[in-house]
This record gives C-alpha cells, structure tokens and sequence, in this order.
C-alpha cells in the first residue's frame, strides 16, 4: 500500500501516482469524511485522463458522466444520498462496472457488497486544513 502526504497544489502528483500504480484497474472507490477532498482528488484524475468537461460531484445526480479526449466515457458515482445498495442496482451500476470504463465511487462503503473486491480502495484522511494522507 502506498501512503503519501500532499497539499491540493500536488494533487497532479498524487493522480499520477494512482493512475501509474494501477495502470490496467478501472473501478476506484473512494473514502474519507465529508470534505477531506473525494472530489477535488477525483476531478484531477479525471483531467489527467483527457476529461475536458466541467467536472463536479454528482452528490443530487448520483452519476455524471464524462467523457475524455479519445472518445472514452468515464463514469463518477457519489453514493451518499443513498440508503441502501439496491438504490445503487436501480439505476444500473452493476452495468457501468462492467463496462470496461474508468469508474470512480464516492461513498463506496455504501455499495461494497455490490462491488466485491473488485475495485482499489483510495483512503483519504485530514491532516490539517491543507493536507491530506492518501493511501492507495
């Protein structure tokens, strides 16, 4: 397990690290408080994927999707609204898991049962204001 310790102006780096540690995973689940950074970290993800689109956490939507330079969608979950996995299955996440495409999941605790182990884990935890330890 990698840890690193990084402000949101190395966020790029901590993305890199991510993308270059599991360079064949698709599905990427993530975790941490409310506010500790799930989305910001997953925005830069993103536009180092070739996203061009305005990307924001689909917290009312539960998914947005987007799509990158080469035509590819991406697919960005946030499960925090939810009350219960089967919410998850009725609107067909089972499908954009299987799909092959990046998928990126906050509030993952709220449908591990559906994912199995299939996914990598990203754990963020607060430092201070300005810090976080993420741990891939």
């Amino acid at each position: 397990m990698k840890e690193i310790t990084a402000t949101q102006q190395q966020l790029p780096e901590v993305a890199k690290a991510i993308l270059e540690t599991y360079p064949n995973e698709r599905v990427f689940g993530f975790y941490g408080e409310m506010g500790t950074g799930k989305t910001t970290l997953i925005k830069e993800i993103c536009r180092q994927l070739g996203v061009q689109d305005i990307t924001s956490s689909p917290t009312f939507a539960i998914i947005n999707e987007y799509w990158t330079d080469n035509g590819s969608p991406l697919y960005h979950f946030d499960f925090y609204r939810i009350d219960e996995p089967a919410d998850a299955t009725r609107i067909g996440f089972e499908d954009y898991l299987y799909s092959g495409s990046y998928c990126f999941i906050e509030w993952t605790e709220k449908v591990e049962e559906i994912l199995q182990d299939d996914f990598i884990p990203i754990r963020i935890q607060r430092v201070d204001d300005y810090t976080r330890t993420f741990y891939f």
